[in-house]
């Protein structure tokens, strides 16, 4: 679980752990019953924590705090409302993704910073519901992959969309934010590194992954000994039961097609 699903804990307090048997208490009252008001203002007046803790996960980014937490706690709202405990996972498991998912709504409809596709505005409004109904029938944040099941959609435009969610509002890299050790005010063009010459190599390597996915297996397997794991020709030959020779030409076979496919890609 990521350090945004991490159980919060009230300062002072009681923590979340052994809130699902007010939920029982709650589903087990009638709907007319008076008691189920006074429960349900239990449950989310035990709950504003947590929808304070996520609204400052989403501080920094254009956005004032004071509208961030009534965002929040719309979602938190939502979640305790929504919140079935008869599925057996625990409630923050699934009130985190639900309010979190209501704060980026609001980020997605109002404060896009860079242009995003149609497409994947399409699928964010999806990835929301489908991420709160798979956490509360896994008891988990989903992977990528199972939302992307979930919806029936490609798991790569899937996994663009949830990149997406960074393309809020940005601050101006002349904006000041806290000072350094020597007390002076620092902007975020003051905090960024020199370019990395590694990355070119990261690159390189995403553009090809797929290439050498689609290689034979005898081609592929003789990629990764040769580079991946660094064995000479000979260890591959070894291994494979052929000669040196016929190492040598599949690599040079195989190099040579994987670099015309991803030039002409």
């Amino acid at each position: 679980m990521s350090d945004e699903a991490r159980s919060p804990r009230r300062r002072g307090g009681d923590s979340y752990d052994n809130i699902e048997p007010l939920f029982a208490d709650l589903a087990a009252l009638d709907p007319g019953d008076p008691r189920r008001h006074e429960v349900r203002e239990e449950l989310i007046r035990r709950c504003l924590p947590l929808a304070e803790h996520i609204a400052r996960k989403f501080t920094g980014r254009g956005e004032n705090f004071e509208d961030l937490l009534q965002i929040a706690r719309v979602g938190m709202v939502a979640a305790v409302d929504r919140f079935d405990p008869a599925h057996g996972a625990t409630f923050l498991s699934f009130a985190i993704p639900t309010i979190m998912g209501e704060v980026r709504r609001h980020f997605r409809d109002h404060a896009w910073a860079v242009r995003v596709p149609r497409r994947l505005k399409e699928i964010q409004q999806l990835i929301g519901p489908a991420v709160e109904e798979l956490s509360q029938r896994l008891g988990r944040m989903p992977k990528a992959s199972e939302i992307a099941g979930e919806l029936g959609a490609d798991l790569v435009e899937v996994t663009q969309a949830l990149i997406a969610r960074n393309a809020y509002q940005t601050s101006p890299l002349d904006a000041t934010t806290d000072g350094d050790d020597d007390g002076g005010p620092l902007t975020p063009l003051d905090t960024l590194g020199a370019d990395d010459p590694e990355y070119a190599h990261v690159e390189d390597y995403l553009a090809v992954r797929p290439l050498i996915a689609a290689l034979p297996e005898r081609e592929r397997r003789v990629l990764i000994l040769r580079f991946f794991e660094s064995k000479t020709q000979t260890e591959i030959a070894e291994q494979l039961g052929v000669s040196q020779m016929q190492v040598s030409r599949i690599l040079s076979k195989t190099l040579s097609t994987l670099r015309e496919q991803a030039l002409r890609d």
